[in-house]
């Protein structure tokens, strides 16, 4: 979710010029400035407009398929006649979002769909659950997920494409080989490049066909440039503030607007071994929380990593002073707090005290020291990104 603007301040791009000219536009209005990175993206976004024209793989357009050899011929001439698609990858803030955003608004393709992957994953397994259910017995769903999905986009584009679940792993290859073999064409935005897709995860090994496969009918673009833009927003921006009163709250709501930069606040489903995590408000890649949610409630490591995974910044509301007689809260902030460390995420947050005051007595108090320093840490301009001239 890389939007660099709010939607009133996006051009309207027309239907015919196609992204290349559309984002150009941006750039000579003053609504971006000028990255080469972008740039090459941009025209190789175009590029794919104009093959993508009017593309509509229906079956009259293919041979019939009978047998095997019939759909071996099947899948031999739609990968001929369909076009590759486009996996951009890059650190987050590098513009990935907003550039497939003007692609995606001017492809000219009659069935077309832009989605977050965590959210086409969590309706691929509801669709598969309920397919079985109403054939109980029929071997495998698959197929006729792949029917259903490819009547209703010939062009799908992700935003956010990462894998961290088991059961996404599962059923990735099968569901997108299917999808392919229909002439659905992808395009999609990741932080993470193919070849460390669900690296370090049990089942890997099963799961290197699909990267190989999407490496086959993709092509993989880095987005190499040196401008963070998200962390340019970042600028002027408290990221810890005491105490949580209601002025705190009003500074947290008027942080949000800036670093979504007024996109859309809408629920997200993150899937977690199997099970959803509703994220209620989020937008553009920042996820807001109140700290009873987070930390009062069944959460764990697992989930505190797929929230990591999914967002590049987290509002916390209402962090309360922490002690033994609430030692269960304090446990799972700790382990939030490890899980943004680690994964580098930006934290702004309301407490009721700074964080070497947070937790201050009884016989945890000590190993609250390491997420203490990880909180001071984290408010640096260093971990921001932010040039102490720029501050």
């Amino acid at each position: 979710m890389d939007h660099l603007l709010p939607q009133s301040a996006r051009p309207a791009t027309g239907g015919h010029a196609g992204p290349l000219p559309a984002y150009r536009a941006l750039v000579a209005s003053g609504g971006l400035q000028a990255d080469a990175a972008q740039e090459r993206a941009a025209i190789k976004l175009q590029d794919l407009w104009e093959r993508l024209r009017g593309y509509d793989p229906r079956p009259a357009q293919e041979p019939p398929a009978s047998g095997f050899f019939g759909r071996l011929l099947k899948r031999r001439h739609t990968e001929e006649y369909m076009p590759l698609g486009l996996y951009l990858v890059g650190e987050v803030g590098r513009g990935k979002s907003m550039l497939m955003d003007l692609f995606f608004d001017v492809a000219d393709v009659p069935r077309k769909q832009r989605i977050h992957f965590h959210k086409f994953m969590q309706t691929a397994h509801a669709r598969i659950h309920a397919w079985k259910k109403a054939n109980p017995g029929t071997a495998d769903p698959i197929p006729p997920l792949a029917d259903s999905i490819a009547a209703e986009s010939a062009l799908l584009c992700f935003d956010e494409f990462q894998v961290n679940d088991i059961a996404d792993a599962m059923i990735l290859g099968r569901l997108f080989q299917a999808l392919f073999d229909r002439g659905v064409v992808v395009v999609a935005t990741s932080n993470t490049e193919p070849d460390n897709l669900f690296k370090g995860q049990p089942g890997r090994d099963a799961f290197l066909p699909f990267i190989a496969l999407l490496k086959q009918r993709l092509e993989v673009l880095v987005m190499d440039s040196a401008r963070d833009y998200r962390r340019e927003r970042m600028r002027g921006l408290r990221t810890w503030h005491v105490p949580a009163d209601d002025f705190s709250r009003r500074a947290l709501d008027k942080a949000f607007e800036t670093l979504t930069g007024g996109a859309p606040i809408q629920p997200v489903t993150l899937t977690v071994m199997g099970r959803d995590l509703v994220v209620e408000r989020a937008a553009d890649g920042v996820a807001r929380f109140d700290f009873d949610f987070l930390c009062n409630t069944a959460l764990g490591a697992g989930d505190y990593l797929a929230i990591a995974s999914a967002f590049h910044t987290v509002v916390l509301d209402g962090i309360p002073r922490l002690s033994p007689d609430n030692f269960d809260q304090a446990r799972r902030f700790i382990t939030l707090v490890d899980a943004l460390y680690d994964q580098h995420i930006r934290l702004i947050a309301s407490a009721d005290a700074t964080p070497d005051q947070l937790y201050q007595r009884g016989e945890n108090a000590r190993m609250f020291e390491r997420t203490a320093s990880r909180l001071d840490e984290m408010q640096s301009l260093d971990w921001l990104g932010i040039h102490q001239d720029d501050a």
